[in-house]
C-alpha cells in the first residue's frame, strides 16, 4: 500500500513518466521466496493481468529489497522512495533509475530488465555507442571492479581476448558466472583481468594513475532476459506449485548460464541466509531448465556500481568526498529550509526535505531528511535523523540513528521512534534468551540496556518467531501520543545507555521494530513529508524578492 500511495502521488504531481504502466505487486503468502521467486511471481501477476500480451511488453522490473534491516529508515516506506540529497523537489531513488534507463526501451525487445531499488549504475559511453537489449537469452551489464568488490557481488568469467578495455562498451559472452567468489576462485576460473594504462578503467574506482597496472574483475548488476527465457521460467513456477525457499535471481539464474556452467553450485549453500529443504531440488531444476542459455554480457568500460543498502554506505555517498556525490554533484543542502541563523551546519552535513530553526547545528558527515529540528539541537558526527520532529533542548551523540513513524493502533495514530548506532547489526539474532547478552546496542550489551530500562527478560520480550531475538524483534521502544514525545522518549533511552543511568519504561507499551512496520499509518508519514514540503515552499515565496 506505502508503494502504490507514494506512486500515485508521483503520478499526479507527474514526477514520473506518464506514458507507462506501473504495478506494485506483493510476494505471496508464505515463507520468503528471495527475488528469484518473486521474480518468478510477477511473470505469473502480469500473465493474470494481461493474458498472453505480457509477452509484447518492454518490462522494467524493480526489487523492493526486503526489510530494509541495514537502512532501517527505508524500511517502512520502500528503498525505492529513499530520498537523495539533490533537485527541487529532492528526487527519490526511483526518480533517478528511470532517468538512468531512458534510452533503453527504444533499444530493447520485448523482455524483462531486472533491477534492485538500492544500487545506482553510473556509466560514460561514446557519441556512437549505445547499450541494446536485443540478443535471446539473458544480457547482463558488467563493470570493472576491485577483486574486493567482486567477493561480495556476481563475477563474469569472460574470454580476455574478446575484451580490449578500450571504449565506453564492448559486446562479448560469458563463459561462466560465479556467485559472490572468493578470490582464489576468481584467479582459478580466469576471472581476473589486468588493467593497463590502454584500457581507460580508471573510473571503476578511487584509484591514482600508480594503480593503474591493477587487477580487476567484471561484476553484474542489472541484467535482462528475453521472453522466451521468461517464458520458460512462468513454466517452470507453475510446475513447481509452491516455491518454499529463498531463490537468488542472479545466483541461481545466472550460474546456470554460459558454456561453462556446471551443477556444483546447487548443493554450495554457503552464501544462503536460510537454508531450506527444497533449495537444492528447486536449484537443480533451474539449472536443468536453463543450462545451454546464452548469457551476454555488455562490458561498461568507463562505469561505476554503487550500493546504498547499508547506514555506512548510505552516510559515506551522501557526506564524503566520494566519488558518487561528486558524479551526480549532491549538495549539502537539497530542498529545505534552513536559516542563516542555525549555529552551524557542517560542509559534509546532508539535509534533505527538512527545516532547521536558528540556533541548531549538524555535525560533519552527518544526514537529516523530513525532519523538523528545533533551535536547541545539537546533531553530533555521522548521524542519520529520519522523519523526527526535535523541539527540546538536546545533544544527539555521534554515531546515532534516529528513525520516527506513525502507526495505527485500534484506529488512532500514534507515534514511535527507534534509536540505534548506526553501527549496530539489526539483522543479527541469537537463539535463546539466555544469549541476548551477545546483541549490542550502541555499544553495550542488550542485557545490561534492558536492566537499565526496567525491561524484564522474558518470552514476550521478542516479537515474531521466537527463535531469531534480535535488536530487530525486540520490544523496546515505547508508543507515545505526539511525534515530539517518541522522539525524545528514545533519546532519553539512548542517553540511559550512554550514561549507565536508569530510565524505567514503566507504563508504555512497547513495540519491537518489526512490529513498527506491521501497524505503520502511511498516510500519516506523508501528511508529515508534505507538512514540511508545504512550508518550506511557503517560505521561499515569502524570500523572493517583489518584482
Amino acid at each position: 500500500r506505502a508503494y502504490r500511495r507514494q506512486l500515485a502521488e508521483k503520478l499526479r504531481g507527474r514526477e514520473l513518466p506518464l506514458g507507462a504502466r506501473y504495478h506494485v505487486f506483493v510476494d505471496p503468502p508464505g515463507p520468503k521466496i528471495g527475488n528469484g521467486g518473486s521474480t518468478l511471481h510477477v511473470l505469473r501477476c502480469l500473465e493474470d493481468l494481461y493474458g498472453d500480451k505480457w509477452t509484447s511488453f518492454i518490462v522494467l522490473l524493480i526489487h523492493s529489497g526486503g526489510y530494509s534491516q541495514r537502512l532501517p529508515n527505508a524500511s517502512a516506506l520502500g528503498k525505492i522512495f529513499t530520498a537523495l540529497p539533490f533537485g527541487d523537489p529532492v528526487y527519490q531513488m526511483l526518480d533517478l533509475k528511470l532517468a538512468m534507463y531512458i534510452d533503453f526501451p527504444s533499444h530493447m525487445k520485448p523482455g524483462i530488465l531486472v533491477t534492485c531499488s538500492d544500487d545506482l549504475e553510473l556509466y560514460s559511453t561514446g557519441l556512437t555507442e549505445t547499450i541494446t537489449f536485443d540478443k535471446p537469452g539473458f544480457t547482463a551489464l558488467a563493470h570493472p571492479s576491485d577483486l574486493t568488490v567482486g567477493t561480495t557481488h556476481g563475477v563474469f568469467v569472460l574470454d580476455p581476448s574478446s575484451i580490449s578495455g578500450k571504449g565506453g562498451l564492448e559486446y562479448t559472452s560469458c563463459h561462466h558466472f560465479l556467485h559472490k567468489p572468493d578470490v582464489e576462485t576468481m584467479r582459478q576460473s580466469g576471472a581476473v583481468c589486468v588493467r593497463g594504462n590502454s584500457s581507460q578503467l580508471s573510473s571503476s574506482g578511487d584509484h591514482s594513475d600508480s594503480e593503474m597496472d591493477s587487477e580487476c574483475v567484471y561484476t553484474d548488476s542489472i541484467f535482462y532476459m528475453d521472453h522466451s527465457v521468461a517464458k520458460q521460467l512462468l513454466m517452470f513456477y507453475k510446475q513447481i506449485g509452491t516455491l518454499s525457499c529463498e531463490i537468488d535471481a542472479y545466483g541461481d539464474f545466472l550460474q546456470a548460464l554460459g558454456p561453462g556452467a556446471t551443477q556444483d553450485y546447487t548443493k554450495n549453500t554457503s552464501n544462503v541466509t536460510k537454508e531450506e529443504s527444497q533449495l537444492v531440488e528447486v536449484r537443480e531444476k533451474l539449472y536443468s531448465l536453463l543450462k545451454g542459455t546464452a548469457l551476454n554480457v555488455i562490458v561498461l568500460n568507463n562505469s561505476k556500481f554503487y550500493h546504498i543498502g547499508t547506514t555506512q554506505e548510505y552516510l559515506f555517498h551522501f557526506t564524503s568526498d566520494s566519488k558518487l556525490k561528486f558524479e551526480l554533484d549532491l549538495l549539502p543542502v537539497a530542498f529545505s529550509s534552513f536559516s542563516e541563523k542555525a549555529e552551524s551546519l557542517d560542509q559534509s552535513a546532508s539535509v534533505i526535505q527538512s527545516i532547521l530553526e536558528p540556533g541548531c547545528s549538524v555535525g560533519p558527515g552527518s544526514v537529516i531528511e523530513y525532519s523538523r529540528i528545533g533551535p536547541e539541537v545539537s546533531v553530533g558526527k555521522k548521524s542519520i535523523i529520519s522523519g523526527s520532529h526535535i523541539n527540546v533542548k538536546v545533544d544527539i551523540p555521534s554515531n546515532c540513528f534516529l528513525s520516527s513513524l506513525s502507526i495505527k493502533i485500534n484506529g488512532q495514530v500514534k507515534y514511535i521512534s527507534m534509536v540505534f548506532s548506526v553501527e549496530d547489526d539489526l539483522k543479527r539474532s541469537v537463539k535463546l534468551l539466555s544469549e541476548i547478552h551477545l546483541l549490542q546496542f550502541f555499544g553495550v550489551s542488550l542485557l545490561e540496556c534492558l536492566e537499565l530500562w526496567g525491561v524484564k527478560v522474558l518470552d514476550q520480550l521478542f516479537s515474531g518467531e521466537n527463535t531469531r531475538l534480535g535488536l530487530w524483534t525486540a520490544r523496546i521502544f515505547p508508543v507515545c501520543s505526539t511525534l515530539s514525545e517518541s522522539v525524545r522518549m528514545s533519546l532519553k533511552m539512548l542517553n540511559s545507555v550512554r550514561h549507565m543511568s536508569a530510565f524505567k519504561l514503566h507504563g508504555f507499551k512497547l513495540l519491537s521494530v518489526e512490529e513498527m512496520l506491521t501497524y505503520k499509518d502511511v498516510e500519516d508519514m506523508l501528511k508529515f513529508r508534505k507538512q514540511i514540503y508545504d512550508e518550506i515552499c511557503l517560505q521561499r515565496q515569502k524570500e523572493k524578492p517583489d518584482m
